[in-house]
């Protein structure tokens, strides 16, 4: 009998420490809470790599804090979204099923205007000192959307281009001469199809290099100019599209799709989202050695990629726990380590103290990983309604069946 009380007991405070909203002000309450939960995180499955750091994140949040993950892979983050619109229209305001989401542009665009996120919470975690706020304005402002303490950066990302020096002397540096290159190349370039999300931030990375004045694209979307401003990239598509590989008829579904093209010869030129991701495949010998990075002239288009905590997430405090250890010196030195993933940080190195500045500092980057001089400043991304309206029109005009 006094056992059957004592697991009863047990159960009850643990429903309660569950049911009980986390003060982000009070960490070590946080930490304490935290003890014990295990936290369903819903995130994008595409890439061994980036599955590989979730696994060790796992095992380090359970190791330091006692705080297990489940890995919830899932192809499109729209899928975590609807998951938690389904339960507020259902009415589950808490004890919720998704307790973390990797997240930015539109789907947090969404979650924030329809109130299905927790917070603020991210000001307050020990380790944002260290984010660099001033230098990487996205870790603020998420496709244009101000985060307001709602999503936690965890990653940094780039557009670039990287090509086989064994195959490409001089690549094309800009989107005419792209176009230029495709066209004395037929079937030698491709992208993945939208709304993939390299695929789709390739068609703006187009736009941003047709466009004289691109201002517009900060704002959302108007009606009265979108067909104008558009014009320009339908155009260019259009001329370009024959050229690609198998002209067209098909696309890479995903980056890591396109990677493995490259390194089977199949292209010659491919477009990344991750300055690193050339250097870590020549590291785990997916691509020859012959590969370098570039980037266009007049600068690419970057991003931060966040966390966020649905509004009736059943463990919020390990959710926070598990997003602080994310923006960690630890987590985010291995993260940027080629031989693990190659993403750029989200940290101002020279705020850190000096043994987790040595971190950054010994990491050998690869052979074609640009510096951050070499990346130049990154274009801001256009509003979230842009990349809406630009994945409907591609799918309407040249939509294929995977």
């Amino acid at each position: 009998m006094t056992r059957v009380v004592a697991v009863g007991l047990t159960l009850f405070l643990a429903a309660c420490t569950t049911m009980t909203e986390p003060d982000p002000g009070d960490w070590d309450a946080v930490v304490a809470q935290a003890r014990g939960q295990t936290v369903y995180w819903y995130a994008w499955a595409g890439d061994r790599r980036v599955n590989n750091y979730i696994a060790w994140v796992a095992r380090e949040t359970e190791r330091q804090f006692e705080v297990g993950i489940e890995h919830v892979k899932i192809a499109d983050t729209a899928e975590a979204v609807s998951r938690v619109l389904g339960e507020k229209s259902a009415g589950r305001a808490a004890g919720g099923s998704v307790d973390l989401i990797w997240i930015n542009g539109e789907n947090f665009a969404a979650m924030k205007e329809h109130g299905l996120l927790f917070g603020p919470w991210v000001e307050q975690m020990p380790n944002w000192r260290y984010v660099d706020v001033e230098g990487k304005p996205a870790v603020t402002r998420d496709f244009t959307v101000p985060t307001e303490g709602l999503e936690a950066p965890w990653s940094m990302a780039q557009v670039v281009f990287y090509y086989d020096t064994a195959r490409v002397a001089d690549p094309p540096r800009s989107m005419k001469a792209l176009l230029d290159w495709a066209r004395a190349h037929p079937g030698r370039f491709t992208y993945p199809q939208p709304p993939d999300f390299v695929g789709t931030t390739f068609l703006k990375q187009a736009l941003y290099g047709l466009l004289d004045d691109v201002s517009m694209l900060q704002d959302p979307v108007s009606e009265a100019t979108y067909t104008k401003v558009t014009a320009p990239l339908w155009s260019w598509l259009d001329t370009l599209t024959p050229h690609l590989w198998r002209s067209s008829r098909a696309y890479p579904q995903s980056g890591p799709r396109m990677r493995q093209m490259m390194a089977d010869g199949e292209i010659d030129i491919a477009i990344s989202f991750s300055p690193g991701e050339a250097s870590a495949a020549i590291a785990n010998q997916e691509l020859p050695e012959t590969v370098r990075t570039y980037v266009l002239d007049g600068g690419t288009i970057g991003n931060a990629s966040f966390v966020a905590i649905p509004y009736n997430a059943a463990h919020k405090a390990g959710a926070m726990v598990v997003a602080n250890f994310l923006m960690s010196p630890e987590a985010q030195a291995r993260k940027q380590d080629p031989k693990v993933w190659g993403s750029l940080t989200v940290l101002d190195i020279e705020r850190l103290p000096a043994a987790d500045r040595a971190r950054f500092a010994n990491l050998d980057l690869g052979v074609a990983t640009l510096s951050r001089e070499e990346l130049g400043q990154a274009l801001q991304e256009p509003h979230p309604s842009w990349m809406v309206r630009i994945e409907e029109d591609w799918l309407r005009r040249y939509g294929v069946v995977p």
